[in-house]
């Protein structure tokens, strides 16, 4: 039987925000890219919130758009709502939070692929890999035909053998009315990946017109607004949000019905997001509390439906109805789409390199929720570095990685490829040691320069951020020379409540004008300066590991001093220096002097 035959630099499966960012990334680079997916009308959908951004996700965002990504300037585009969230906190843990149209930021999706023209959407369900000679060689669809490619990105969402769940009831499904990927999760098995079974859902959609908005408190949107690729959209302050709670009534029907829920009811043992619960969740393992916060957002200017966040749930539909109907403004309201749980086939992200690589088979790349992560952030992020690591294996070149010291990007991987994942993973503000660092006002200075190396951005755009920090060092340096009440000016600015605007006043304005974001990094970097040089020696000593690399083909039984166990995750995970090893949950510190001496061992012989 002949094989329809087509060819490729990179396959990526699926269109999520995953797949957009890898498809994007690895069409930057000059790549052919075929993006397979079972609907493309449904590229780019937001099935959960149609939010982008918040705590330690916002900041994920920034560095996707300085790395060229897509996810913060679409975001910004369809913006209906921002906020700021912590500004009266540090820059370390402010974070904008963007409201989208949810079909206005999938149009804009569609539309940024359908314009590049590296990138061919394919309509099919992906069955199998291709290998040959030890590598990947193609992916194969239901409907026979393969697409040969060197590197394939695997984004496959919440699809690999998805079940979805109402009460009791459950069919196979990747999401509400989408079938499932039935045929990838064995073939990766086969090659030697190991299968996680995870879990997450969805909140209700409400008829706007059946809530009495009166009786919610109104959460207005920041003015002006904030944005992501310094583009504010049209209506990016069009709409404001509200709040509402559950109360005890609500907590007594819950607790009256969980055995309805198809997790307390033991039908489902996949794990769920400990930082996103069910709302059955919460009332069980909060039973303290008498009453939770939840949102109530518009899922865009012409949608028919509001979103309740935090109260996604797996009980029946009769149940929701009466549930919803509790809430202070909901006494009346029409569930339009119903809450739903739905369990999925994730991997260990263990198997894969710091450059979502498999270590099973060269070429397979995987990322978003198969890694085990949780949110479209994480996975838009997972998307951009795997896609960039695709289309540079298929040009025969290594693979680049984000440290944990440089992004939150790097963060996250790291912690997916050394710690692994046991629930859905999610982004915060509180898992980056390096924060104050890594905020998301200077994620420009920190890639931009590395983006424009490795193909991503023009070099234009580097010398651009390039002069803008040269100008903030320089006014910081003047600041530094001028004098306030007999100190210098930039440690006048450290004193609380002290404003730039009033060092200029008192020391005089810079020789030139400089931008609204130039004058932010010159007081964030003059009043936080103490802590800023901290973190840096901080991650001085981090490089310091990080400059002793350590050979793969170590054979780590040889290393005295190791325990069994460290030999045994050490030769699995073949971190490539020290500091990677350091953060292998599990290695105490003994065992990386052990391995500190014996490479220092090795050097000397090897001179």
């Amino acid at each position: 039987m002949e094989v329809s035959r087509e060819t490729f630099d990179v396959v990526v499966v699926g269109g999520g925000h995953a797949g957009i960012e890898a498809a994007a990334a690895a069409a930057r680079l000059g790549a052919r890219v075929a993006l397979v997916t079972g609907d493309p009308a449904r590229i780019g959908l937001m099935p959960c919130n149609p939010a982008v951004g918040g705590p330690g996700k916002s900041q994920l965002v920034h560095e996707i758009e300085a790395l060229g990504g897509w996810m913060g300037r679409l975001a910004d585009a369809a913006a209906i709502h921002t906020r700021v969230l912590n500004r009266s906190k540090g820059p370390a843990v402010r974070s904008l939070r963007v409201q989208t149209d949810r079909d206005a930021y999938a149009a804009a999706a569609r539309a940024a692929l359908a314009a590049e023209a590296n990138v061919a959407v394919v309509r099919g369900e992906a069955v199998g890999l291709v290998r040959e000679g030890g590598r990947l060689a193609g992916v194969r669809t239901a409907d026979g035909r393969v697409l040969a490619a060197p590197a394939a990105v695997l984004a496959a969402g919440t699809f690999l053998r998805g079940r979805i769940w109402y009460g009791l009831q459950s069919r196979p499904a990747g999401r509400q009315g989408e079938p499932p990927a039935r045929h990838l999760s064995a073939a990766l098995e086969a090659l030697g990946h190991r299968t996680l079974r995870l879990k997450t859902g969805t909140p209700p959609r409400i008829l706007r017109r059946s809530i009495d908005f009166a009786a919610l408190e109104e959460v207005p949107p920041d003015d002006p607004p904030g944005s992501f690729s310094g583009r504010p959209g049209p209506h990016a302050a069009a709409l404001p949000t509200w709040t509402t709670r559950t109360h005890p009534g609500t907590h007594r029907l819950i607790l009256d019905h969980l055995d309805a829920s198809p997790l307390y009811a033991g039908a489902v043992q996949a794990v769920g997001p400990r930082y996103c619960p069910s709302i059955e969740d919460k009332v069980v393992r909060f039973a303290d509390k008498d009453s939770h916060l939840l949102f109530v957002e518009p899922d865009g200017l012409e949608t028919s439906e509001v979103y309740l966040q935090g109260f996604s749930s797996s009980l029946p539909p009769a149940v929701q109805e009466r549930m919803v109907r509790t809430l202070p403004g909901f006494e009346r309201a029409v569930i339009q789409r119903y809450a739903y749980a739905v369990e999925y086939d994730a991997f260990d992200p263990t198997d894969l390199s710091p450059g979502l690589m498999s270590r099973h088979l060269p070429g397979l790349f995987l990322a978003g929720q198969v890694n085990g992560t949780s949110g479209y952030e994480e996975a838009a992020a997972q998307g951009l570095v795997a896609g960039l690591n695709a289309a540079r294996f298929a040009a025969g070149e290594d693979a680049v990685v984000l440290g944990p010291d440089e992004a939150y990007i790097g963060v996250l991987i790291d912690d997916l490829v050394t710690r692994g994942v046991d629930e859905p993973y999610r982004m915060m503000t509180s898992r980056v040691a390096l924060r104050l660092l890594l905020r998301g006002d200077n994620a420009d200075e920190r890639l931009v320069p590395k983006a424009a190396a490795w193909g991503l951005r023009p070099a234009a755009d580097a010398e651009r951020v390039t002069a803008k920090y040269a100008r903030v060092r320089a006014e910081l340096e003047r600041l530094g020379r001028a004098r306030i009440e007999g100190a210098p000016a930039s440690v006048w600015l450290r004193r609380p409540g002290a404003t730039l605007a009033e060092a200029w006043h008192r020391a005089g304005p810079p020789p030139a004008p400089l931008s609204r974001e130039e004058a932010e990094q010159v007081e964030i970097r003059a009043k936080y300066a103490g802590y800023i040089e901290r973190q840096e020696r901080q991650r001085s000593r981090t490089g310091e590991l990080a400059a002793y690399p350590i050979p793969p083909e170590l054979d780590y039984r040889t290393v005295h001093n190791l325990s069994r166990e460290a030999i045994e995750k050490l030769s699995r995970r073949r971190p490539a220096n020290l500091a990677e090893a350091a953060r292998i949950p599990g290695l105490r510190d003994s065992e990386i002097t052990a391995l500190l001496v014996h490479l220092a061992r090795r050097g000397r012989r090897s001179a």
